[in-house]
This record gives structure tokens, sequence and C-alpha cells, in this order.
């Protein structure tokens, strides 16, 4: 049998059961924009509009209008938010809200810079689906609004004190390898290349700790690690092994092969260190150390973080072929597609307990949305339609 051609046909079909659950219950035709609160059956159950949750889906119907799943009205859907979040979604200053109630009206300021990257990716989405030059203009100003942000994310809005101690995020740039890399694509351009490399190299650099074999959540300023606090010894596996991905991808294209093996080295550790050996799966936080982690959460399973380090073992073995990655594959796919896929309403549950049991049947949420699952599907599916074709 060919290689990849059984989940080659799983993934696809996922991929439009998915887009169709969103496409049935997410476009809020009266008021605008999208319900992203969304019941086990599709149901809306809030009507608050959180700007990273709306802007992942013009995202993601926008790239897939243009994919080779493309649907009818899969644009219009995107075009339907995108105008939306156009008319209501910034403050004077061009910077994204973190929420809107239904109508559009403000409801949380615009304190979390992942609203603009959201908004950047989804707005260059948009250019490439469409051409229209307007959208151009609002990626390149989300983005430039990110980008300024980084050094002081909160702004004005921040609220820890002088005591506090302040750190870098690996999440800042490990989105800005990303978010550069969506950029260029959609716009046709190389104009963000120095942010993506940059980026990347500050991830590698920083917050990979080569001696523990852990790649940092938190850093301090000057790129040391503090291990005398909790949120310096915090590690986020899902995080670390999605910016492997995007960093692999980013080293595929600028040729930069010693980038690729030192990302490969980074998963095969995060993969080992955030692998629960009694249960399977994934854990979602992690101490640097073993000692106790605050988040009452950090033993759960989660939707997103098994996403990511599927496709971040999928680009490793694609670009190494080494047979390791294949078992991680066959592991991963397979716990992951036992226990998080719905079977009676579509769709996936995003939160499990350490064993693998669902504890919210929820489809979307305040952090959960049409993006993981679906770009993880396309995704996955072309790196593996890379491999089949050289591959058996």
């Amino acid at each position: 049998m060919p290689l990849f051609s059984e989940p080659l046909i799983r993934y696809g079909t996922e991929l439009l059961t998915t887009a169709r659950f969103w496409e049935d219950h997410c476009v809020d035709r009266a008021c605008g924009g999208y319900f992203h609160f969304l019941d086990r059956d599709g149901s809306a159950f809030d009507t608050a509009k959180f700007m990273w949750m709306e802007w992942r889906i013009v995202y993601m119907f926008a790239t897939l209008a243009t994919s080779e799943y493309a649907r009818p009205g899969w644009l219009e859907i995107a075009r339907h938010g995108y105008d939306f979040l156009i008319r209501h979604g910034k403050d004077e200053h061009g910077n994204c809200y973190f929420a809107l109630n239904r109508q559009g009206v403000p409801m949380i300021a615009p304190c979390n810079i992942y609203s603009d990257c959201f908004a950047a990716m989804g707005c260059a989405a948009m250019f490439k689906a469409t051409g229209d030059s307007d959208c151009r203009r609002e990626a390149e100003a989300a983005m430039q609004h990110y980008v300024a942000r980084i050094g002081n994310p909160k702004g004005r809005w921040e609220k820890s004190l002088a005591g506090n101690p302040k750190r870098l995020s690996h999440g800042h740039y490990m989105i800005l390898a990303n978010l550069g890399y969506v950029l260029n694509e959609c716009l046709g351009t190389d104009r963000y290349d120095r942010d993506i490399a940059s980026a990347a190299d500050k991830v590698l650099g920083t917050f990979w700790n080569p001696e523990r074999r852990v790649l940092f959540e938190n850093v301090n300023p000057d790129g040391s690690f503090d291990l005398d606090s909790c949120d310096g010894r915090h590690v986020n596996p899902g995080h670390a092994l999605e910016s492997m991905w995007f960093i692999m991808q980013h080293a595929e294209q600028a040729r930069r092969p010693d980038t690729i093996d030192r990302a490969c080295e980074i998963t095969k550790a995060m993969l080992e260190f955030g692998w629960d050996r009694q249960h399977g799966g994934i854990l979602y936080f992690m101490d640097a150390l073993g000692k106790p982690h605050l988040a009452l959460e950090a033993d759960m399973k989660l939707w997103w973080v098994h996403n990511e380090a599927i496709l971040a073992v999928l680009f490793a073995y694609r670009l190494t072929g080494e047979q390791c990655w294949l078992e991680w594959f066959r592991l991963l796919d397979d716990w992951t597609w036992r226990h998080f896929p719905d079977p009676q309403f579509g769709e996936w549950f995003g939160y499990l307990n350490r064993a693998g049991e669902p504890t919210h049947l929820l489809k979307g949420g305040k952090w959960k949305t049409f993006f993981h699952v679906p770009r993880f599907l396309l995704t996955g599916i072309r790196q593996m339609k890379m491999m089949a074709e050289t591959r058996t």
C-alpha cells in the first residue's frame, strides 16, 4: 500500500466535515461576523466575538477558498467576517480590540498583540483570495502593529508593577516566524524574510536550553533562565512543537539545513519530554524541573497540541527521511484520532482529561475556533502528498 494512502483519505474527509460544521453554524447573518462559542451540536451558547477567533475564521475560510478543496460560498463567508471586523475591530490608533459584543461594540481593549497577528493573517489570506488592494494594506498595517508592540505587548493596559519580573515570551517570536511566512506567501513578497529569520534564530538561540533539553516559554530579558519561579520554569510542549514546524518551514525555503537539524533535535526532545507515558498523548503544561505546576489544566490533553505535534513530525520526516519520525507519526496519529473527533456531531472535542476523556463538549469557545483543526488537516495532507510522491 502506498505511503500515507489511508491517512490522506481520512484527513481529506475530516477537513470537509469540519468546514461544513462551521459553515453551517458560525455565520452571524443578522449582525455580521461569526458565532464562535459553539456547543457540541453547533448551537451558539454566547454571542461575544473575540478577535483571535474571528480573524482566524476569516483566515481559514479564505485559505480554503484558494485550496484544492475549495467549495462555493467559502470566500463569501470569509468576506462576511472581514467586512465586519474592518468596520468594528480597531481603535483609533489601529490596534485590534480583544473582544466585541455581537453588534460590534468593543468589550475588551486592545490589550493583546495576538489580535493584530491574526488580523494580519486574515487580511493577507483575503488578499490572496481576492486581489483586493485594501486587504493587502490592512494586512501590512496589522503586521506593523504586531512588530511594533513586541517590546511592550500590553502597552498602557499592562497591569504588572515594578516588582514583577520582565520576560521575553517564546510565543511572540514563534508567531512572528509564521506570520511573516504567511504574509510573504499570501502577498507574493519577500519583504518579511528578515523578520522570519530573526524570529527563528531568537527561538532557537534564546528559549532552547540544550543542557536541560527543554524549550522554555519565558526567559529573562538578557536570555538567562529563571529556575526559581513557576513562570520561569513554565514549559508548553505544544507551543514548542508548533514553533518547530514553523521554523522547519522557513528553513527549507531559506535553504538553512543546519536550522532544520536544530529544529528536528528540539522536536524530538520536546516529544520525549511532553509524552504522557502512563496514558498517552501530550501534556498541556509542564515544569522544567518537574515541580508542581500552578495551572489546574496542566495535565489535560488539548486538541491543538496534538495537531501541531503531528505537523512537526510530518515536516521532520519529509525533510530528513529518518524512520523515527514515521514511528512518532503513527503513535501520535493513533492517539489523536481515537480521542478528539466527535463521531456524532462532527468537528473535534478540544479538552480532555489526562486519561483522554472529554471534559468539555464545546466545539468553539474563547480559545477554540475554526483554525487549528482545519489548518492541521490541510497542511498535513500537503506534507503527506509530497512524501507519497517520492516514497513507498
